[in-house]
């Protein structure tokens, strides 16, 4: 394992955390009865407070006690979790967060927050168990006349993982912990220290007994030792008052010798009796200590591995090199007669794809990740606009490549911004209008055959066609005699500076949102539907490519040149008939099976001079709802292709998504199937039989 930076891990164990918490802190506004909500959110607290602790961040671990400490009343049932309570943990956990990141900046406010909180919770009706300043220190003495009877000792003994000083454990914030549960009695065992020469320095050998007085000190304990109990060796056993210092176990014999005193008065072994809250029970025997328990440990350790993007990044160029390396080797195979190597050459190329297979799953990571992020933007937007909104998820397990996904968060954010401040009606005109008082925002995933499409729909008033026009014919978008249709109207919201709104807000009313969202779904070889109906709402839909790597792609030829197609857009290819050109009457269609489907001459659509093959092929793609066929001169077949970009120069032609190298170092174009399928609608829907694109 890396622990070359254990500073950078902890940040990206509590970013993980965090968003755990604020997840469960937005189900929990919905559901603030549900104990494993409630446990789940206690727990991620807990874990943020003790890896703070243990990797120096002091301040993290102070405030997060705090926190956690006042919001332990939620799960004692003593206060529930209002829409107040959720506001103010929400405000917590945005201040955990920049204590994290900044650590060396001085950052305030925690104080005013923790006041808030407790004054959350008091305003639940419990101002007199709510702490005012010294919480802390006040809470002990209030629970020790609980002591007559309901607490009872109990004695805990355990030994830390060979490894977990190592890995940054410190025995003594254990020990603190510990003491947080009620009166303890701690006392070190020593047996097990090796001689001097053959003492690892990096290996705890010191075990310790701790004598609690407690009710039930197991859920206490279990949170302590919530990073270590699986590998570790941990007893409990409950003490009756009369043996509430009871002999060592046989077990220890080698320990200290300072316990031994009271082992003459000590009644038989059969006082200990195991509590049934045993956390992880394990035999203190010394020697076996590599046990069935602890390999199984390991290896559940071990099956998942945290591993840098640049890492990930650098082993998908090396992939795509062998590609471009097995398809000149696979070439040279072609032309050659040796056997061997077309064998070789054969098993290389499944290897390769295998790989290619394998590194793409790699990246491949579900949306879900992306989803989560933005309930907490919704239920601000909620709170600060003053409407209620319901926001629902769909298809978290489709999955999209990892750069993608980092690329998507800035659009999905504007779509839905648009959607909760400019699409959903306040709940008084929601009303008025017949409808629910809460708006519906959805936010879906679908695989749709090579795509991802995600939809951000909402059920306001939809987009205004008549205000559009005249925003658009202010700003000299479009002239007042020009004919546009409907689908043409919604895309011009995405036009730089374009906005509807007659004031400028916090939210909105400069018109970048939407502009953002379309060089960003550009840049990844996407597309953007816009469909609404007045009164009923609005849907955007962003089509997506799967990935942004390596593809499999169909090489074709047009002219003296060679074009890829992606292979996923394909659907068939058939001959182009002869003749053809008599019949069309200036409407280019083919007849598929009884369906008409526009097509494009590619050599039209390229300029390109050179004799036409005499019988040229179609290639029919898809892209959405939408089909177009493709003519080409001749179909050479089929290839692994590894996507390189444009360079900037390029950026303005829109037929082609990216280039990739050939076997035998020649440059091939891939051409980019959603815009060609968008263009031979707009092609034949003009009746334009020159250039296009």
């Amino acid at each position: 394992m890396n622990i070359s930076d254990p500073t950078e891990t902890f940040r990206q164990e509590a970013r993980e955390l965090l968003e755990q918490l604020e997840a469960g802190l937005l189900d929990l506004e919905q559901d603030p009865a549900n104990a494993d909500l409630i446990n789940s959110t206690f727990r991620a607290l807990h874990t943020i407070k003790g890896s703070g602790a243990m990797f120096g961040f002091t301040a993290v671990a102070e405030f997060v006690h705090e926190f956690e400490t006042t919001f332990d009343q939620v799960r004692k049932g003593q206060t529930a979790a209002n829409a107040a309570l959720i506001g103010v943990a929400l405000d917590a956990k945005d201040h955990i967060h920049r204590l994290i990141e900044s650590p060396e900046d001085d950052i305030g406010g925690g104080e005013d927050i923790l006041a808030n909180l407790r004054a959350a919770i008091a305003g639940e009706g419990n101002a007199s168990k709510a702490p005012a300043k010294g919480k802390a220190k006040t809470e002990k003495p209030k629970e020790k006349p609980a002591e007559v009877k309901t607490t009872t000792v109990w004695r805990l003994e355990f030994y830390l993982p060979s490894d977990a000083l190592i890995y940054g454990t410190n025995p003594v914030l254990l020990l603190e912990e510990l003491a947080e549960i009620g009166p303890v009695k701690i006392t070190a065992l020593t047996g097990r220290i090796p001689d001097l020469a053959t003492l690892d320095p990096e290996t705890p050998h010191i075990g310790w007994r701790v004598d609690i007085e407690a009710a039930d000190p197991t859920a206490a304990i279990d949170d302590v030792f919530l990073f270590l109990r699986d590998n570790m060796e941990l007893t409990l056993t409950r003490l009756d008052e009369s043996t509430a210092a009871p002999a060592e176990p046989a077990t220890d014999a080698d320990a200290d010798p300072q316990p031994n005193a009271a082992e003459a008065s000590a009644p038989a072994p059969v006082e200990p009796e195991p509590s049934a809250g045993i956390l992880a029970a394990q035999s203190p025997t010394p020697k076996p200590k590599p046990a069935a328990g602890a390999d199984t440990a390991d290896r559940a350790a071990a099956s998942s591995l945290r591993v840098p993007a640049e890492r990930l990044d650098e082993l998908m160029d090396r992939v795509g090199e062998l590609v471009i390396a097995q398809a000149r080797l696979s070439q040279i195979a072609g032309l050659s007669s040796d056997t061997a190597l077309k064998t070789v050459a054969e098993e290389l190329e499944r290897l390769s794809s295998g790989l290619r297979d394998t590194t793409m799953g790699i990246r491949m990571v579900p949306i879900g990740t992306l989803f989560s992020r933005f309930r907490r933007l919704v239920h601000d937007l909620s709170g600060e606009l003053g409407k209620p909104i319901e926001f629902i998820t769909s298809g978290e397990d489709t999955e999209l490549d990892k750069t993608m996904i980092e690329r998507l968060a800035d659009p999905l954010v504007h779509l839905i911004r648009n959607s909760v401040d400019h699409g959903l009606e306040s709940a008084e005109k929601r009303v008025a209008a017949g409808k629910p008082a809460k708006g519906i925002v959805r936010l879906s995933a679908v695989y749709s055959g090579a795509e991802v499409a995600i939809s951000v729909s909402d059920d306001g008033a939809g987009l205004n066609i008549a205000r559009i026009r005249a925003k658009a014919e202010e700003n000299g978008l479009i002239t007042p005699d020009a004919k546009l249709t409907d689908q043409e109207l919604h895309h011009l919201i995405f036009a730089p500076g374009f906005s509807t709104a007659k004031e400028v807000t916090s939210l909105s009313g400069r018109g970048v949102g939407m502009d953002v969202v379309k060089r960003t779904i550009d840049g990844l070889r996407g597309t953007i539907d816009v469909t609404s109906k007045p009164g009923e709402g609005s849907t955007m839909t962003l089509r997506l490519p799967l990935t942004l790597a390596i593809i499999d792609g169909m090489l074709v030829r047009v002219g003296n040149g060679r074009y890829t197609i992606p292979l996923a857009a394909v659907e068939e290819c058939v001959e182009l008939p002869e003749g053809i050109e008599a019949h069309a009457k200036g409407r280019n269609f083919l007849d598929i099976r009884g369906a008409l489907v526009p097509y494009l001459r590619l050599r039209e659509v390229f300029g390109t001079t050179a004799e036409p093959e005499p019988h040229q092929k179609v290639v029919i793609v898809s892209s959405g709802e939408g089909r177009v066929g493709l003519v080409v001169d001749q179909i050479i077949g089929n290839n692994q292709t590894v996507i390189k970009q444009l360079s900037k120069l390029h950026s303005g032609i829109k037929s082609f998504s990216g280039a990739t190298i050939l076997g035998d170092g020649s440059v091939a174009l891939i051409l980019d199937t959603a815009h060609l399928v968008a263009a031979g609608q707009s092609y034949v829907d003009r009746n334009i039989t020159g250039r296009a694109a």
